[in-house]
């Protein structure tokens, strides 16, 4: 997976690598399918000007589409943990579509019910 990270208003880099790192782990165990060359991760985290928010930003760029999500929260760690909680979800979803669960689901026919 080729990975990148953008800062901006942020000082604290290394930390803030450190806190990525278990996630990234966890999300190239999602992506096993890819070839690790095809798969981009971009990454961007901002500091609001205004208020004391953080907002985490994630593409995730894979041969069968994009992905993007962007978590915010008061602290990086909570931000940095809602965006890639909602990237695996994305991901998961994007899998099953590109694998075509939906047609070998099961219907209940409507009106029976088992008894």
């Amino acid at each position: 997976m080729k990975f990148s990270i953008t800062f901006k208003n942020v000082d604290a880099h290394d930390a803030v690598e450190r806190m990525v790192a278990p996630h990234l782990s966890k999300l190239q165990r999602l992506l096993k399918t890819y070839a690790p060359d095809l798969v981009q991760l971009h990454c961007a985290i901002a500091k609001q000007a205004r208020k004391e928010e953080y907002s985490f930003t994630l593409n995730l760029g894979l041969p069968t589409g994009t992905l993007h999500c962007v978590g915010e929260g008061y602290d990086v760690a909570a931000s940095v943990k809602t965006a890639f909680s909602e990237i695996e979800g994305q991901l998961k979803k994007h899998k099953a579509l590109v694998r075509h669960d939906y047609e070998w689901k099961r219907k209940r026919p409507h009106g029976e019910r088992g008894g």
